[in-house]
């Protein structure tokens, strides 16, 4: 049995209006990309790229999308991406770009990049703040961005396993 390899491509959606990240869909996204692939590499580009492309993780409020294709075909999607100008979702039209952040064989490799990534852009965020004020903003935003587990109440527990 043969093992297809694949590719995985890291993306941003960038884009000056705030409403265009919230709005995007995964199926206007592959949507848009099977599209530019069409009209850049014709027929035999979109068939090579179609075979196993799929959106694989879209985040609409950082605006990351994670792209699966096929490895002997990630060039043809990857030469594709600069060609889309507008995102089409729910018959509305956003201008955006997608800026290719990396390449990987596996979607671990995408993830461990981009946590790198975003340690960056919170470190050149900090450092363009123009005041300590703002320095405390953001500081204070970061820290308070952590996953905690909810704590029970102790009150419902015991009322379910006491008798009378």
């Amino acid at each position: 049995m043969v093992r297809f390899k694949n590719r995985y491509v890291l993306c941003e959606v960038v884009s000056e209006d705030p409403r265009c990240r919230q709005c995007i869909e995964d199926r206007a996204v592959g949507l848009a990309i099977r599209d530019a692939i069409g009209r850049v590499h014709g027929d035999y580009g979109l068939a090579c790229c179609s075979i196993s492309f799929t959106v694989k993780y879209l985040n609409a409020y950082t605006g990351t999308v994670l792209l699966r294709c096929r490895k002997d075909s990630y060039r043809l999607l990857c030469s594709a991406l600069p060609f889309i100008r507008q995102l089409e979702s729910r018959n509305q039209r956003y201008p955006c770009a997608l800026n290719t952040l990396h390449v990987g064989g596996t979607i671990r490799t995408c993830q461990k990049f981009l946590i790198q990534y975003n340690r960056r852009q919170l470190l050149m965020l900090l450092k363009n703040c123009a005041s300590e004020e703002e320095r405390r903003c953001v500081q204070k935003s970061l820290l308070s961005c952590s996953l905690t587990e909810e704590q029970p109440q102790s009150g419902d527990e015991e009322d379910d396993g006491s008798t009378e």
